[in-house]
């Protein structure tokens, strides 16, 4: 490494051509006191294309320096040879190999338009203007828009089922009826001692508006009336009870239970759902609720149906955040005519955040990240090439927004961006090899 205030300079050594670094040869322990040393020229005629080959040569011989002064230090070199023996023999090896350098090269196959300045051959393509969208993935579940267990809300013996597994069923129809025989003869007794109860009270209020009987009787007679009355009510619901009748249309679950089957109260007999309609339900994370409102659109999938999608429509949001997730609960109605989707599921959603019907787009393989910016190169209308720096909107699938930088229909470079540099003449290449990028 030259430090600095260290200059180079061409030097012509008996008649051989080459390059000594004045600062390293100045450097200790070489002293160029008396080293005859003539001003001349490098180039040996070479193109300014070939100088790098040179400057690999230089390189080279800068690397030497170091070695001739760990050489001195050690037993290798003769503790006789002075300083500017040895940087004599550096300054001819320096000669020798940018000799080497300054020989004409043989052509390497392919380089032919490089070595004679032709333009280099890359593929570009054309900023183009398409539609764009913001979508985040999210997963969910599906759920019928009612369910519910059928339950015995009384005890008794199963006297017929009126369903089959699996059945669509209307609001109202018999599903499960138990035996009603000692529920009858209950009712049958109710009903008895509140026709007693009856006469008993109507006696007891025409005795007591002519004050013949004490407030007390009248008061009991009141009591029982009301009494025998619920007794008839509660016999009469429990009757009722044991007829189980679907709460909704909807589809029967499994048979649980089977005729003449004893059944305790709240034993579950099947199940009702409704899937003419389903609900999605998902989380959704904080940050991207105020892109969400009730009526939006959502798609989803389900691997039950690969390749298909289905469209369903938010319309609820909660008010109140999970604590612990920092979500919030979102549901949308998905209409089910052919029943596909069942409760249950698990679905996959690309939920819309942004919508831009024309924005500028390019491959992604043309960006260039340079710490917080963004590079691309661009084919100006003289086929040379211009760097330019560009601000990135959406990323997509292999491509990205450009919202600042780029107009429409600029030709951006997609491969071939590591031999070139600005200002450097470049061609396209056919049509046929950016086809994988439009």
């Amino acid at each position: 490494m030259i430090g600095a205030g260290v200059s180079k300079r061409f030097y012509s050594i008996a008649g051989v051509q080459g390059v000594a670094d004045l600062g390293l040869l100045a450097s200790p322990p070489f002293n160029p006191a008396g080293l005859i040393l003539i001003p001349g020229v490098a180039s040996c005629g070479r193109e300014p294309s070939e100088f790098p080959l040179l400057q690999s040569k230089i390189r080279t011989a800068a690397f030497n320096h170091a070695w001739v002064a760990l050489l001195q230090q050690s037993s290798i070199v003769s503790p006789h040879m002075t300083p500017r023996s040895l940087a004599l023999m550096l300054v001819v090896s320096t000669g020798l190999l940018v000799v080497t350098g300054c020989r004409k090269q043989p052509a390497v196959a392919g380089g032919a338009d490089t070595a004679r300045g032709g333009p280099l051959q890359v593929i570009a393509v054309p900023a183009r203007q398409q539609p764009v969208s913001e979508t985040v993935g999210l997963v969910g579940s599906i759920t019928p828009n009612e369910w519910v267990e059928v339950k015995s809300e009384t005890d008794g013996t199963v006297q017929e089922v009126g369903f089959m597994e699996g059945q669509r069923v209307e609001k109202g129809q018999l599903l499960v009826a138990l035996d009603q025989t000692k529920l009858q003869a209950g009712l049958a007794q109710a009903e008895a001692n509140f026709q007693l109860a009856k006469s008993t009270y109507d006696r007891a209020e025409r005795l007591h508006g002519e004050k013949l009987v004490p407030q007390q009787d009248y008061d009991q007679a009141v009591s029982g009336l009301a009494a025998n009355q619920a007794t008839v009510d509660l016999t009469r619901r429990n009757l009722k009870d044991a007829r189980l009748v679907a709460p909704f249309s909807g589809i029967t679950g499994a048979r649980l239970i089977s005729p003449g089957q004893v059944i305790a109260r709240n034993t579950t007999l099947t199940s009702v759902v409704d899937l003419d309609t389903v609900k999605i339900e998902l989380n959704v994370p904080e940050r991207y609720l105020s892109q969400i409102q009730n009526g939006q659109k959502l798609t989803f999938s389900v691997a039950a149906y690969p390749g298909q999608s289905f469209q369903g429509e938010v319309y609820f949001i909660s008010p109140q955040l999970e604590i612990s997730t920092r979500t919030a609960l979102v549901k949308a109605r998905v209409p089910n005519p052919d029943i596909k989707l069942r409760g249950g599921m698990f679905a996959r959603l690309d939920l819309t955040l942004r919508l831009r019907d024309s924005a500028l787009v390019i491959p992604e393989p043309a960006l260039l990240h340079s710490g917080d910016s963004v590079l691309v190169y661009v084919i100006d209308g003289q086929g040379l090439v211009q760097i330019r720096p560009v601000k990135i909107g959406l990323r997509l699938a292999g491509k990205a927004e450009v919202i600042e930088g780029l107009n429409a229909g600029e030709q951006v470079i997609v491969e071939g961006i590591q031999k070139i540099a600005p200002g450097m003449p470049v061609k396209n290449a056919p049509p046929e090899k950016a086809a994988p990028y439009n």
